[in-house]
């Protein structure tokens, strides 16, 4: 949801008797609501879901719960030397496009720069992630359908 349109609703509160607004636009909610509903010059508390909240009830059911588990090498310590390629964001990996294809990259697999190596999907939405170099791919950090955080390591290339 747009900053300005959360500003405007802040106005709205502020303006209005009303102690809290909840307003949803597609899979994004906004909750704006005042501490007491009998202190109406208190500033209002505004609260959204953060992506991995709405995520995992989703994306959850597919992935088993062990997946983090099986993960050889998800240790930084362990990461072979290359480029890291991170996830710009939270949500879940996937490998392939959809379950019954196969895996953009596997390890040993030479990529080009541009060339997708993953999605991780957000809030229903699935973000194409992209080979910032060219090289070989020497690891593959994360099993297809395990959640990751924002700035993870992913992917390893040596160029």
């Amino acid at each position: 949801m747009d900053l300005r349109k959360i500003k405007k609703l802040i106005e709205l509160l502020e303006e209005s008797n009303l102690a809290e607004i909840e307003i949803h636009e597609g899979e994004e909610s906004v909750r704006l609501s005042r501490p007491g509903a009998g202190s109406p010059a208190a500033p209002p508390q505004f609260a959204m879901p953060m992506p991995m909240l709405a995520g995992p009830p989703t994306a959850g059911a597919p992935a088993p719960a062990p997946a983090p588990a099986e993960s050889d090498g998800g240790d930084e310590d362990g990461v072979p030397d290359g480029e890291l390629v991170r996830s710009p964001m939270v949500g879940t990996f996937y490998d392939s496009p959809n379950p019954d294809s196969d895996p953009f990259v596997k390890e040993g697999s030479k990529v080009s720069k541009g060339d997708t190596l993953c999605l991780v999907e957000a809030m229903k939405m699935f973000n194409q992630i992209e080979a910032e170099v060219s090289g070989t791919v020497v690891a593959i950090l994360v099993e297809s359908g395990q959640p990751v955080e924002f700035d993870q390591p992913l992917f390893v290339i040596r160029p």
